[in-house]
């Protein structure tokens, strides 16, 4: 295959390496989630459903579940997505669709999940489908890859999912996840930079003057985006029709202080902040360990990226460094957009907080996509370290 490298290279050796750092702040990510979903839950779980621990027991059992099948499948060689990557976006693209069938799932007003066996959203898949295909289709270019007409067919594979997304379950933030990932494993693969930064900007102005337009017409009537849009720029005055969210969000995060309330100790989850244990967990992640808490949760996620850059910068070969770009990019976005909404910093989004927001689907893509992180670590192959000449003089020298 041509993106494999002979371990036998002359100056580089093999060893057998695992990124027991990235394994481990998966744990302590994914066993904080599980106290705060604890913390956050316990009361709506009690008064709704009789139990609880309802919430904490079925999130406890499947990120043990699968953090053991991340371990586990991290000795499967990678390079086999290679011939897999194409079956698995078409399998994606089919079940996105099976999204309007009778198959199809609604759940608060969005049908954006599917019954097979289990229930699970089908974009989850798409993510995935993007990190794994779009560094073939880069790779089999070559040096084919460069200019404008190069970038547009994995740009395209891209666009596809994350148009079929926005249209079929209305999710635009997933669908904006799919074309970010996509954009930024090509812009890393990309040999130019400015067209990419020359685009970043074109959008920005783009969605400023459709937040300008949206806000100026919707006296003449709107969906439920301009609405939001509005929410946004003045929770304030929609606190009845749909700003009471971010309100309690706020509360939270102020009162937190900066060291918070005490774990527990929340008044915000005690029915005023609604689905508080979704995509909100961070408000009370700063109501109840304060600022510092939120800012050791966001620590934690930046030592998760770094140990991806890592793994990305020394993969064994180009493949395996784009998919750990790609893992790279769908963790920093989503972890961004969640803070950024529960902060008001943009408009709600549904986008879940990885590894500490309730979701067992959500728990079960991301653990794949570290065990595909934790499989490309296991391949790298280091520079063979310089002789010390000078230690083999002092250890030699007779004194």
């Amino acid at each position: 295959m041509i993106f494999k490298k002979e371990n036998a290279l002359r100056g580089q050796v093999q060893l057998n390496y695992f990124d027991y750092n990235l394994l481990a702040v998966i744990i302590l990510l994914t066993g904080f989630g599980l106290v705060m979903l604890y913390s956050t839950s316990s009361y709506a779980a009690q008064m709704q459903l009789g139990d609880d621990m309802y919430y904490f027991k079925k999130q406890a059992v499947i990120s043990f579940v699968f953090i053991l099948a991340a371990v586990g499948a991290s000795f499967f060689d990678y390079h086999i997505l290679w011939y897999l990557g194409i079956w698995l976006y078409a399998a994606a693209f089919v079940l996105i669709a099976l999204v309007i069938t009778p198959l199809g799932v609604t759940l608060n007003g969005a049908r954006r999940w599917l019954r097979l066996g289990i229930q699970f959203q089908p974009a989850e898949i798409a993510k995935l489908a993007v990190i794994v295909l779009i560094p073939v289709l880069i790779i089999k270019m070559g040096r084919n890859f460069k200019g404008f007409r190069a970038v547009l067919i994995p740009f395209a594979a891209g666009f596809l999912l994350s148009f079929e997304t926005y249209v079929i379950t209305s999710n635009l933030s997933t669908a904006f996840i799919i074309l970010g990932i996509t954009s930024v494993i090509i812009f890393v693969a990309h040999p130019k930079t400015w067209p990419f930064i020359a685009a970043l900007g074109v959008f920005a102005v783009f969605v400023l003057l459709v937040v300008l337009v949206i806000k100026h017409n919707m006296a003449t009537g709107g969906g439920f985006r301009a609405k939001r849009i509005l929410v946004w720029l003045d929770p304030e005055a929609y606190k009845s029709d749909g700003g009471w969210q971010i309100i309690q969000a706020l509360y939270a995060l102020g009162s937190g202080g900066f060291f918070g309330k005490g774990l527990g100790n929340s008044a915000q989850k005690m029915g005023y902040l609604p689905e508080a244990q979704n995509d909100m967990i961070f408000s009370i992640v700063c109501e109840e360990l304060g600022v510092f808490g939120g800012i050791i949760v966001i620590f934690l996620f930046g030592y998760m990226l770094y140990r991806l850059y890592y793994i990305a910068r020394n993969a064994r070969d180009l493949y395996g460094s784009l998919i750990a770009t790609g893992i790279f990019a769908h963790i920093m976005m989503q972890v961004i957009l969640n803070i950024s909404v529960v902060i008001n910093l943009i408009p709600t989004t549904g986008i879940t907080l990885p590894f500490i927001s309730y979701g067992g689907t959500s728990v079960m893509f991301l653990m794949a996509e570290m065990a595909l992180a934790l499989s490309v670590s296991r391949q790298i192959v280091f520079k063979r370290p310089e002789k010390d000449l000078w230690g083999d003089i002092v250890q030699n020298f007779d004194f």
